[in-house]
């Protein structure tokens, strides 16, 4: 997809999260790159990070079966799954389950965010056809979804997602204005930073869930905010 494609994002001109995104953003990138298992993906325009293997093969399929459980039809904010922009199944694994906690502490782990910051972790299916279209996961200012988020643990900072498994043709998740396209491998973690050096939600990381063409893609997010998330 050419970045002529991609629909415009507004970005915040007075961020009442800069400063925290900034600070986070310094003390992640930090702990990353004392990280020997941390590759940094070369992109000029935005932060992004991959660690291969990050989950084995069991905890991969633990997490497909009970994203199974509890998978339902996405939305996105305003949007139902008849809108056609996001058509994958999504639904949030227990977040008592011993397994699951074990899980979503190795992300806290591995950024150094606290515990408190991190959304519960998430899980999608996306099965022949089905799609997430481009989008950005900070929340645009003046809009009525960041007004409802602010309170609620303030802006998105850093997404970290987890492919599960292998798929078949397609599902690629696509950065376009960066021009990259990242293919699922099992376990492996793709993870980036929302905001640039200076704090501002970065319009460069607009990505999208590309359209599985055969097979079945599984994968797993999670999303830190600026602060403790509601």
């Amino acid at each position: 997809m050419s970045t002529a494609s991609v629909p415009d994002v507004p970005v915040p001109g007075d961020n009442p999260d800069r400063v925290r995104m900034k600070r986070t953003g310094r003390q992640v990138r930090e702990r990353l790159a004392a990280n020997p298992a941390v590759y940094a993906i070369p992109a000029e325009q935005a932060e992004l990070f991959a660690v291969g293997d990050f989950l084995d093969a069991d905890e991969c399929a633990r997490l497909i079966a009970l994203i199974d459980v509890v998978a339902r039809p996405s939305t996105a904010y305003d949007l139902d799954y008849s809108s056609g922009y996001r058509t994958s199944y999504s639904g949030d694994p227990d977040p008592t389950d011993p397994f699951v906690k074990r899980i979503q502490r190795r992300f806290d782990d591995l950024l150094g965010i606290e515990p408190s910051h991190g959304e519960t972790i998430q899980g999608q299916r996306y099965l022949p056809g089905q799609q997430f279209q481009p989008h950005t996961d900070w929340f645009p200012d003046g809009t009525q979804y960041w007004n409802e988020e602010k309170v609620r643990g303030g802006q998105r900072c850093f997404t970290a997602m987890v492919f599960l498994n292998a798929v078949e043709e397609g599902g690629h998740t696509q950065f376009p204005r960066l021009g990259l396209s990242i293919e699922p491998k099992p376990g492996a973690l793709l993870l980036w930073n929302n905001a640039d050096r200076k704090g501002v939600p970065n319009p460069w990381t607009i990505h999208a869930g590309m359209p599985v063409v055969s097979g079945v893609k599984y994968i797993v997010t999670k999303w830190y905010r600026t602060l403790p998330w509601a």
